[in-house]
């Protein structure tokens, strides 16, 4: 028995397997791009078979397609969004940018399910595409898709790593420690300051990416080949993305500007933005973390991470920061990814933008990635987390910097000498300021007391710098 079928396009003749769902404008698209090996993210398929479910509840309405027809479309294309035809979605992400083979790929599959389920011949033109374009569709598919996972998976896993960083700053409100500056010692500062600095990067990154979405929920569907509308009804883009609002229990709406949504990828290059802002923000707060644990003997010491895994294939019992070094790397992906969709948001040339697959599956990674790691992060590394308070509070003794807290008593130069004192002999600045000043020996702890140097308006400034 043969393994293929033979179905024409409008090219001709194309032999397709004989299991395959899918018709010949895919297998034309799977034997052209064999680039990565790599399809679409599944949450863009599912979206497609969403919209694609929305287009044909609206074409009933409309009466545009038979109703019996857009109801076998309808079912077929839940189905893809429920995930259950994955497998017939093979096209490589680097394929046509206008994403063309993937919208085609969805029709085919739909028609062929839905024909099926009908008992009579459903078309992927005719049907299940009536009234859109790839144009429309894809660009639809990517803000509908961006969306959803954001809203669904990344603003609460950063909910979480909040609450995780948040209840760090109050569990180590009392451990004080010597602060850095340019990786050298600074002023005291409590630890759980630090962590509060870090909760407030996360809340900061929460905002900055909801004021991303007025934007994604504006859609292109409507618009058709090149933003004018030619071949659907006035109505349809609005009543899809209502279709869709109910689909989804999020609100979407047609374009203000159909010429801009598809010309121009400005709301998915913002968003990435955004994005690539969260990543730098978990890339300082995993680097902190990985640099206060350094050690466990000779390093800073301050914090110690849980083991959760040995560290060394050579070295018994050496134990390192994987969790951290894990959010690293997801954070310099990230910053990868959303140089690629910068560039692709520069592609928008005359009346489309030829990048689409790249910038959706690209987009969608980083929304992944930092959805994921922001769990790992908070669970792995930050619940288990221990301060080790006395060797933060041995660092302040021993630091240079204490001197700072003497500049309203002594004066900046002779507060230098004394750090410098400090710094060459090994000595603390507490018993350097007994001898090399006239002050007290209550006025010296006043001022060399640790925890009031934290606590802003208490201390005089000296002056600014580094």
């Amino acid at each position: 028995m043969s393994e293929f079928r033979i179905e024409k396009d409008s090219l001709g003749e194309m032999q397709v397997p004989i299991a395959a769902m899918y018709g010949p404008q895919t297998q034309r698209a799977v034997e052209n791009f064999p680039i990565s090996g790599e399809p679409l993210p599944p949450a863009f398929i599912h979206t497609l078979g969403l919209i694609k479910a929305a287009a044909a509840r609206v074409n009933a309405e409309l009466g545009t397609v038979d109703k019996h027809v857009a109801k076998a479309i309808e079912q077929a294309a839940m189905e893809v969004a429920g995930g259950q035809w994955d497998a017939q979605f093979p096209i490589d992400v680097f394929q046509t940018g206008s994403g063309t083979s993937s919208n085609m790929n969805a029709n085919e599959v739909i028609a062929h399910r839905a024909t099926e389920i009908l008992g009579a011949k459903v078309h992927p033109n005719d049907h299940v595409n009536f009234g859109q374009s790839s144009n429309d569709v894809i660009p639809t598919a990517l803000h509908v898709s961006a969306v959803l996972e954001i809203e669904r998976e990344l603003l609460p896993a950063l909910a979480h790593l909040w609450q995780a960083l948040d209840a760090k700053s109050k569990e180590f409100h009392d451990v004080l420690k010597t602060g850095r500056t340019h990786l050298m010692d600074a002023t005291p500062i409590r630890l759980g300051q630090e962590f509060s600095g870090y909760a407030s990067q996360v809340q900061h990154g929460i905002a900055r990416v909801k004021a991303t979405l007025p934007d994604l929920r504006e859609l292109a569907i409507g618009g058709t080949a090149v933003g004018t509308g030619l071949n659907t009804h006035p109505e349809f883009g609005r009543r899809v993305a209502s279709e869709l609002h109910k689909l989804t229990a999020t609100s979407f709406s047609e374009a203000t500007n159909h010429f801009e949504a598809q010309g121009a990828q400005d709301g998915a290059a913002w968003a990435s933005g955004a994005l690539n802002s969260v990543a730098a923000s978990l890339m300082k707060i995993a680097n902190d973390v990985r640099l206060m644990n350094s050690g466990p003997r000779c390093g800073l010491g301050e914090v110690t991470l849980p083991a959760i895994q040995p560290g060394s294939s050579i070295m018994p019992g050496k134990v390192n920061p994987v969790i951290c070094e894990s959010v690293i790397q997801v954070g310099a992906q990230v910053m990868g990814n959303h140089v690629a969709i910068t560039v692709g948001a520069q592609w928008g040339q005359l009346d489309l933008n030829v990048m689409l697959p790249m910038m959706a599956r690209n987009l969608l990674e980083s929304i992944q990635l930092l959805a994921s790691v922001s769990r790992v992060f908070a669970d792995k590394a930050l619940a288990g987390l221990v301060a080790n308070a006395d060797t933060c509070r041995d660092y302040i003794e021993i630091s240079p910097s204490m001197a700072t807290a003497l500049n309203p008593l002594i004066g900046y130069d002779k507060a230098a000498e004394i750090a410098k004192k400090s710094f060459k002999e090994r000595r603390p600045v507490r018993e350097l300021a007994g001898e090399m000043t006239t002050l007290s020996k209550a006025d010296i702890d006043a001022a060399l007391d640790p925890a009031r140097q934290t606590k802003p308006g208490l201390e005089m400034g000296g002056g600014a710098g580094g």
